[in-house]
């Protein structure tokens, strides 16, 4: 099989990439995400028809946030998305005249990183995007491993606090609260409150409030040493590498890898993350430690990934 599309639906875009059998992107094409369900089908089959005019395109896939059934065809349920057993494979296929795969966009973006990115070389990764929220993939034997009904790898919403904060899929202590960009700033504003002295670049950057404190501001007091920002960081990671910790008692992989917009920081989140892992692994000091690996393909893993899912089936 040749050229295929990938589809990454986002919040404010959806993009879809002309993907080769080597992981490059040859052409792109992006619309604007309309607010209904209708009109995200509408636009999907726009950016697919944009990218691949001029192109022999031999299938599509499509990374949906939410639950794929295990056929990978239908979209059980989209958190941020009107869609409930969505058709979304039928409807689409009906419409662009491709075969069409459709598949968490988490577990894309992990098979993006095994195939293409830093994955490779490695037949067994536990892949996490630490992003707003918390994702994940699982590869073993070098196969994805979507689980009997295709919902598995839902790392963000293990419970790693017996009611803990609510999350909101309307559990009490999902690991994504407590290591998640979302959780990041939380801590920057709690911290910011309680010790404003030490925090005097971070609430600069912000409007001088704790609530004024974003994502991007902590990145880059953290970047210039405040204190404040710097310790959010570290709890952060404390938190995500206790969860790495569990997830080798489970799958006992060679590597994970780590994506998402809060590991565009590098070692400032990454070597805390190794230490935390460290700390935590149950008999670390006999046993071999699994690497712990920054992403390489950025936002481009889920669309990669995607197309050559379409690829593979």
């Amino acid at each position: 099989m040749g050229l295929t599309i990938g589809v990454d639906i986002g919040g404010t875009k959806i993009a879809a990439g002309v993907v080769d059998e080597e992981g490059t992107i040859l052409e792109t094409h992006t619309v604007a995400t309309p607010a209904t369900p209708d009109g995200i089908v509408d636009a999907i089959c726009a950016a697919v028809d944009g990218a691949g005019e001029g192109h022999r395109i031999d299938a599509v896939g499509i990374g949906a946030a939410g639950y794929v059934d295990d056929k990978r065809a239908t979209v059980i349920f989209a958190p941020n998305i009107d869609w409930r057993h969505e058709p979304l494979k039928d409807k689409v296929e009906q419409r662009v005249g491709l075969p069409v795969v459709v598949e968490n966009d988490a577990n894309a973006a992990a098979w993006g990183e095994y195939r293409f990115g830093a994955g490779q070389g490695h037949e067994d990764v536990i892949c996490i995007t630490l992003g707003t929220g918390l994702g994940g993939g699982i590869i073993i034997g070098n196969k994805l491993r979507r689980g009997r009904f295709g919902v598995a790898a839902e790392f963000g919403h293990i419970r790693v606090v017996p009611d803990g904060l609510l999350c909101g899929c309307g559990s009490q202590g999902c690991w994504e609260q407590y290591a998640s960009g979302r959780a990041l700033v939380r801590y920057a504003r709690q911290r910011a409150a309680a010790t404003p002295e030490n925090a005097r670049l971070l609430l600069e950057l912000g409007d001088g409030t704790p609530e004024g404190i974003e994502g991007r501001h902590v990145s880059a007091a953290a970047r210039q040493g405040d204190p404040v920002a710097i310790d959010s960081f570290r709890e952060l990671a404390r938190w995500a590498g206790a969860g790495l910790a569990d997830l080798a008692s489970l799958f006992d992989p060679s590597a994970f890898i780590v994506g998402g917009g809060v590991s565009d920081e590098g070692e400032l989140v990454l070597d805390p993350i190794r230490k935390s892992f460290r700390r935590w692994l149950i008999g670390a000091q006999w046993r071999p430690h699994a690497q712990v690996l920054a992403a390489r393909l950025g936002n481009r893993a889920g669309l990669v990934g995607a197309a050559d899912l379409a690829r593979e089936s």
